[in-house]
């Protein structure tokens, strides 16, 4: 008798695990999310002035999992080609669709997220994730991408700089223009300044006056507090590094030019470009051939910027830049900020 029970207690106790187990979700995945809202190649032009105003609204259809579940939605957005390799989250929520996304909110995730610059019109795929918030282990549905044409707007980014008076600007502490920038803020500081006269001296300002400032007193290349006034001895345009931390600091004169296979030099011999006072940057007008350009200085290599993204911002050692088509252009290039870029305008 105590044989059959036992018996009896086991198929139970089997036919009460097959029940439970029965009762757990198959996940048999059908439709993915579709975003509905916006229509992809529409295009956004933020500004400043309407930081707050709603970019727009997005929605989306709802995501096939096989069963009903909860589900997280996740909107993201990266550059148009980069097959969200970096996605940025744009927000996320439990319904189909975001209406409180403002222009602010998109506009730093271009300018600081996905270093883009201000004013310039760029492609910026948007898709959603969706996922069962409740299991981890089952996998995500993801839509189709759409592309939006944005154009966001300039932000100030605040960096850490020193200031730079000297005979060539008045020995002006407070001159904002004179100024060398920590873009990492680490105490490495680096800039352009152009000094318009021969035999010019300068020294360095912790803020605009000169209650802390550092000269050189040997002219050997370290940094002594209140020390002697470092001597230039050609005008023309200086790139200026300090080390705080170390306190050492060094200065080299430069000569700026375009060389590619777009140019008429080739990869073999530079296109000068000239100093613009006015705009506090360099130029040059040539024609271009379909092909690749750089910017570099001295006629040297040890001195190039490239754009590594296409985004107009430079790196040194950078990516060749595309010409796309040939003609007469202008040619622009800003090193007076903590970010270096260019322009490159078809005439």
């Amino acid at each position: 008798m105590q044989k059959i029970l036992s018996l009896a207690l086991a198929a139970m106790f089997f036919l009460g695990a097959c029940t439970e187990k029965d009762k757990e979700p198959i996940f048999a995945p059908g439709a993915a999310p579709s975003i509905t809202s916006p229509a992809g190649g529409t295009s956004y032009v933020l500004t400043d002035s309407t930081a707050s105003a709603i970019f727009t609204a997005f929605d989306w259809s709802a995501a096939d999992f096989g069963y009903k579940a909860g589900v997280n939605y996740t909107l993201q957005l990266d550059k148009a080609g980069n097959n969200f390799a970096d996605p940025l989250t744009v927000g996320s929520v439990n319904g189909l669709g975001l209406s409180n996304v403002t222009q602010e909110k998109i506009n730093e995730l271009l300018i600081i997220g996905k270093d883009l610059l201000g004013g310039e019109e760029a492609n910026i795929e948007f898709r959603v994730v969706a996922k069962v918030s409740s299991d981890a282990s089952i996998p995500t549905l993801v839509s189709q991408p759409i592309s939006l044409k944005i154009t966001p707007y300039p932000i100030i980014i605040i960096y850490s700089f020193l200031h730079v008076p000297g005979s060539y600007q008045g020995w002006n502490p407070a001159d904002s223009t004179t100024v060398v920038y920590s873009a990492r803020g680490d105490g490495k500081y680096e800039g352009y300044v152009y000094v318009s006269t021969a035999d010019a001296k300068y020294k360095f300002t912790e803020g605009p006056t000169w209650a802390v400032n550092w000269g050189d007193n040997d002219n050997n290349g370290s940094l002594e507090n209140g020390g002697a006034d470092i001597p230039l001895t050609d005008a023309g345009l200086y790139k200026l590094n300090v080390d705080k931390n170390a306190l050492t600091h060094t200065n080299l004169k430069t000569d700026w030019g375009v060389i590619g296979s777009a140019t008429a030099g080739g990869w073999d011999s530079d296109q000068d470009m000239t100093y613009d006072a006015a705009t506090n940057t360099l130029k040059v007008t040539l024609d271009l051939i379909v092909g690749k350009i750089k910017f570099r200085a001295n006629n040297a290599w040890d001195l190039n910027l490239g754009d590594n993204d296409a985004n107009k911002k430079l790196e040194y050692g950078g990516a060749d830049i595309d010409v796309a088509e040939a003609g007469n252009y202008t040619l622009e290039l800003n090193l007076s900020g903590a970010v270096y870029t260019y322009k490159i305008t078809r005439n």
